[in-house]
């Protein structure tokens, strides 16, 4: 079986790993926008969706693709990646005001096509992060390191980033960008079927 990440992100390629050793990338070209009227946990599945549906439908043959994108939450205002490096510094500083806790939700779709057969699935995940205070300098630093520009919420759970992170509740590797226990399953279904 062909097994296809549709993603060019470093971290969930370390993460599918653990559970398909080799596979393809092909990076989805999808507008990532968000569409008015769903919630953050419907702004992820669609995204995740609309990345595999992309690549799935640019290739051919016995395949299984695997998308997935992730947003940051805090009092029902989305972060995507910022635009630049204040649009990064404001985002951290929201993330951390107030009692200092958001949400990452990430959206994993499957497509897969077995001897003619499709099965689409669409599921997310939601872990809540609580960060410390963090003084300007200490995110002057942060953004400093390049790491925050192409990350929702302008931080990286994995990176220097983790010194702030008090506790969370949920699954790590959902923050990283890819539940690594939903694809799991999802695969074992698909070879179950």
């Amino acid at each position: 079986m062909k097994y296809i990440l549709a993603s060019g992100s470093p971290r969930r390629k370390e993460l599918l790993k653990l559970v398909v050793p080799e596979f393809e990338v092909m990076v989805s070209n999808i507008d990532e926008k968000l569409k008015d009227g769903l919630t953050p946990r419907e702004q992820a599945k669609s995204l995740a969706y609309q990345k595999a549906k992309d690549v799935f439908e640019k290739t051919e043959g016995n395949r299984i693709v695997i998308g997935s994108d992730t947003i940051v939450v805090k009092d029902n205002k989305i972060y995507g990646k910022p635009k630049d490096e204040q649009d990064a510094k404001n985002m951290i500083k929201e993330l951390i005001s107030g009692d200092r806790s958001h949400s990452v939700v990430t959206g994993l779709s499957i497509m897969a096509q077995i001897d003619g057969r499709t099965e689409k699935y669409k599921v997310s995940d939601e872990t809540k992060i609580y960060l410390t205070d963090i003084s300007d300098k200490e995110i002057d630093k942060w953004i400093a390191t390049g790491k925050a520009m192409d990350k929702a919420g302008a931080y990286a759970i994995q990176e220097e980033f983790a010194v702030f992170v008090e506790k969370i509740e949920g699954n790590y590797d959902t923050v990283v960008g890819l539940p690594v226990y939903q694809v799991y399953n999802i695969l074992k279904l698909i070879e179950l079927t």
